[in-house]
């Protein structure tokens, strides 16, 4: 036992108090435990460590004994070691008299130190005795606060996605609680955003009120965080919590490239983005790759897109029609080649040897949509070839044979009223994914029932695709019906993929007008990025479209129910038949605003995120191909004009009790 109390009072002789005071009394029952300043714990052997005591919160020291209160609060006292004033002190007993809570009645002073004693006139309940023992600790400095934060004499401190500053003349009054030191300033501050930009500063008077200047002019469309670092101290030694703003320029109103006309700039966008489909096509297949990282694998329906790019390409000069049938023909000997899955290609294919390249684990065989949109594609081509020309005519029979070899009705999964996404040759239908609309899968029932040799009943579409009608919705967003689908619409693709060569224009069935469908789709999109619900950065109208794209996380598919701050320039050029004044200002945006950033080899890259600060350096072909066509569609509808021509599909549409 004696051990046990030398050992415990041997770090109280460490008191800067008396040393007789602090002198181990091996009579002592009563033994100090801890002592706690809020939740921050004082150190009983090395002082030196006790910088940080908080100055608002009550003492509580621990005792191995009940103290008698009659003795506890004239015993307790608290001193300013630098002023050498008593703080005047409430006490509480808790814990059955075990812990001694003694309260400031005023919160103590900042980076001051004090001088905790107990004094050996302490006493327990039966009348233990306490040796008397003395500590000293130190309260943390005070705090450095900002209180206001005005950019070009508007308030920010509070408000987020600080939007639309300009490019010069920018001003940051920043106003502090206390005097900030004026030698650290430079090193504290600085505005990030790339490169370093240097700063010019100014302090009020009174060291409170701090002006900062860029000294050089900003980028547009850029965000910049405004970064106070904690190096920033008050003329007392407070001390500053590190704090960031981040703001947004605006858009400069010098055009990133030179003014063309309209036409011209339609013209450009087709040439530009048609150089992804003939200069980076797969070299032994002339198949699209599925993106700008994809090595050879190549993407079915993607290339579909790509054909039709190739009827637009030798119309407007960009290669010529010897090129393209020379181009048609590898593809269709590939194709001819290619594993096929009860007449379905795969997703993804193999460029080199035209094997499957598994889309996922269970992906492995055919996908119906994806070969839907390639034959649309080969319809669309076909329709493009004269018969009269004996090599023209024998691409016709090539076309013929291969889209007559897609057995659609066996998609039905044995004669089920509805058409089903994948089929594997060792995994059977173990994807169940059943294709129902309304989305963009219209095309692939259009094109089953038109089928002259595995045709499908129009059931299979009523109660599959249409589901007996409940795809419709007939709801009113930003006082735009939606005849069909989600709420919204959903993603734009829905109103792009399907319409590459069936002509909505005059389309319509039991269900809807499917040019009243697009176009009220796609001005809800639109509207719903003028509205900007999550306050992204940039949205408005004529930056707005959300569809299936890359993202700053990773790919999704983007639309008001699913808004991730991205725009894909593909959503908004896609609608030129359907908003064409809408889709021209996102187009000028996209090349005159964001063209330095996002215009690219081929085309406009993937997508944006301006509240991220996030550009794409992708291009995917199913994002690029719509872009060429529906452009072309909106000019002189070739696109619709060809396909709607072949004889299969008006009988396809007839059967589904379509007016075209």
């Amino acid at each position: 036992m004696l051990r046990w109390y030398v050992f415990i009072f041997i770090p109280f002789c460490l008191s800067s108090c008396d040393d007789k005071e602090n002198e181990p009394d091996t009579t002592t029952q009563i033994q100090l435990s801890d002592i706690k300043i809020g939740t921050y714990k004082l150190n009983l052997i090395d002082f030196t460590n006790n910088n940080a005591a908080p100055v608002d919160k009550p003492i509580v020291m621990s005792f191995s004994t009940a103290i008698n209160e009659n003795f506890g609060d004239e015993n307790i006292t608290l001193l300013n070691a630098t002023t050498n004033e008593e703080a005047h002190l409430t006490f509480a007993y808790l814990d059955n008299g075990k812990t001694v809570s003694a309260k400031p009645n005023v919160s103590l002073q900042p980076n001051n130190s004090y001088q905790l004693r107990i004094e050996n006139g302490l006493k327990g309940n039966d009348g233990e005795s306490f040796p008397g023992y003395s500590i000293e600790f130190t309260t943390v400095p005070s705090t450095l606060g900002l209180t206001s934060l005005k950019i070009n004499e508007e308030e920010v401190l509070t408000k987020s996605n600080v939007q639309n500053i300009p490019l010069s003349n920018v001003e940051f009054e920043a106003t502090f609680s206390h005097a900030i030191e004026a030698s650290v300033v430079e090193d504290a501050i600085r505005i990030s955003g790339g490169s370093s930009i240097p700063l010019s500063f100014t302090l009020s008077s009174d060291n409170k009120t701090l002006v900062i200047k860029p000294n050089q002019g900003l980028a547009e469309l850029k965000r910049y965080q405004l970064v106070i670092s904690d190096k920033l101290t008050g003329t007392n030694e407070e001390v500053f919590n590190q704090f960031a703003k981040t703001f947004y320029t605006t858009k400069s109103t010098v055009p990133d490239f030179p003014l063309i006309t309209d036409e011209a700039l339609l013209t450009l966008v087709q040439q530009q983005t048609f150089k992804y489909f003939w200069d980076f096509a797969q070299p032994n297949s002339g198949m699209a790759r599925e993106r700008n990282t994809s090595g050879d694998l190549v993407t079915s329906g993607g290339s579909g897109f790509g054909l039709m790019a190739m009827v637009v390409g030798i119309e407007r000069g960009f290669i010529s029609r010897d090129e393209g049938l020379q181009r048609l023909d590898e593809i269709l000997t590939f194709l001819e080649g290619a594993d096929r899955f009860h007449g379905a290609w795969s997703h993804w294919i193999n460029g080199n040897t035209g094997k499957v390249i598994p889309f996922s684990a269970n992906d492995n065989g055919g996908d119906l949509v994806e070969t839907a949109l390639l034959v649309q594609g080969l319809l669309t081509f076909r329709q493009y070839l004269n018969p009269a020309e004996p090599d023209e005519a024998a691409l016709i029979n090539r076309i013929n044979v291969l889209w007559q070899g897609v057995e659609w009705d066996w998609y039905t999964k044995d004669g089920e009223d509805v058409l089903y996404w994948h089929w594997s040759p060792d995994k059977e239908w173990v994807m169940n994914h059943q294709i129902r609309g309304h989305n963009e899968t219209l095309i692939t029932y259009v094109l089953a029932a038109a089928s002259p040799t595995h045709t499908i009943d129009a059931d299979v579409y009523q109660k599959g695709y249409a589901r007996n009608g409940a795809i419709q919705n007939g709801k009113t967003f930003y006082d735009i019906t939606l005849p069909l689908g989600e709420d919204y619409g959903g993603p734009l693709f829905f109103s792009h993929y399907s319409f590459l060569g069936l002509d909505p224009r005059s389309l319509e069935d039991n269900y809807a007008n499917y040019w009243t469908q697009n176009v009220n789709h796609t001005l809800i999109n639109q509207a719903y990025a003028i509205d900007n619900p999550k306050n992204y950065v940039g949205y408005g109208d004529e930056n707005w479209g959300l569809t299936a794209s890359d993202n700053h996380k990773g790919y999704s598919a983007h639309s008001p129910l699913n808004d991730l701050g991205v725009i894909t320039p593909t959503a908004a050029l896609s609608s030129f038949p359907y908003t064409p004044e809408e889709s021209m200002k996102a187009l000028k945006f996209f090349y005159y605003i964001m063209g330095d950033k996002l215009w690219g080899d081929y085309g406009f890259y993937d997508a944006f995120n301006l509240t991220e600060g996030w550009v794409a350096d992708s291009y995917l072909a199913i994002d690029q191909g719509p872009i060429i066509i529906m452009i072309e569609n909106y000019r002189t509808g070739l696109l619709w004009n060809l396909f709607m021509s072949a004889p299969e599909v008006q009988s396809g549409l007839d059967k589904l009790d379509f007016n075209y």
